[in-house]
């Protein structure tokens, strides 16, 4: 890690679960990411908002990485990226992001994955991993999560991780330059108490294990 890095980094938790790692992205990264998602374009483009003329520069990166910082420091958001047990590999990024106080104590679930790692489970465990952050950390009591409904591989990730569809948003966000209709699914804190509490002992996923990242 940089010198700038270290110096400028936000105190959030690295979050850990089985086989992968989740922490906040540095400006060390962009050489990893910009090969992700420049290798992944055609997968990830028609669940995403246009890209911009100059997405992948470092240029673009590096204020992006300064606005998740300033969101973090706020407690406004969070967003990770995604690597192997080794952070040695990216594999994509999840958020918990537009975190709202007071009598919401809600957020909203963001995620993408690299094409090469999608459906092998990574992203299942980054979700529950970020819902113990979420709900123990945090003390948030609900994740939000909307996805388009042709979007059937997020569809049974949100439900096979908890999350109760909810309704059906018009014209919600704009998706590859369109505006587009999403699901609603949704995950309270209390639904996620009583699946841990019933779920078979395992490997727990847990948040600040390995260190913080500053």
């Amino acid at each position: 890690m940089g010198l700038i890095d270290y110096l400028s980094r936000p105190n959030v938790p690295v979050l850990t679960g089985e086989g992968i790692v989740l922490r906040l992205p540095r400006r060390s990264d962009f050489s990893a990411w910009r090969a992700l998602r420049e290798e992944s374009r055609e997968f990830l483009t028609p669940w995403e908002p246009v890209w911009t003329g100059d997405e992948l520069t470092f240029a673009s990166f590096r204020r992006r990485i300064a606005r998740y910082d300033q969101e973090a420091r706020e407690g406004a958001g969070y967003s990770f990226f995604l690597f192997d047990a080794t952070e040695t590999s990216l594999l994509g990024g999840i958020s918990v992001g537009h975190v709202r106080r007071g009598v919401a104590q809600s957020a909203t679930l963001g995620y993408w994955m690299g094409a090469r790692f999608a459906g092998k489970g990574h992203m299942r465990r980054a979700v529950e991993a970020v819902k113990l952050f979420a709900f123990e950390v945090e003390g948030l009591h609900r994740i939000e999560a909307a996805c388009l409904p042709s979007n059937q591989r997020s569809i049974r990730l949100l439900e096979r991780c908890g999350f109760t569809r909810e309704g059906h948003l018009r014209g919600y966000l704009k998706i590859a330059g369109k505006w587009e209709d999403h699901c609603l699914y949704a995950l309270l804190a209390e639904e996620w108490s009583r699946s841990v509490a019933n779920a078979p002992a395992r490997r727990p996923v847990s948040a600040g294990a390995v260190e913080l990242n500053g």
